[in-house]
């Protein structure tokens, strides 16, 4: 089961590689923003798999908090996005 855990925590890694890798090359604003927005989700599941993987409680206590502010980022960029163009 660990093994198991283990890879898909490396795929989404993998998958949040190719996430930096739009954050950092987006041809438009959209795309750097829906990046950020693919860091929120994928590190939440990270998180998640990560404190199953050890059995740390604290880490899925960093998930939630994490899970929280991702949007709410998102929210402010957008919003500051509006107000400069």
């Amino acid at each position: 089961m660990s093994e198991y855990l283990n890879l898909v925590i490396t795929i989404l890694i993998l998958v949040l590689l190719g996430g930096l890798w739009r954050l950092w090359l987006g041809p438009s604003k959209l795309n750097r923003i829906l990046s950020l927005q693919l860091f929120g989700t994928i590190g939440v599941a990270i998180l998640a798999l990560l404190a199953v993987v050890y059995q740390q409680s604290a880490l899925f206590n960093v998930a939630l908090v994490l899970a929280l502010l991702a949007p709410t980022a998102t929210v402010i960029l957008v919003k500051m996005g509006d107000t400069k163009s």
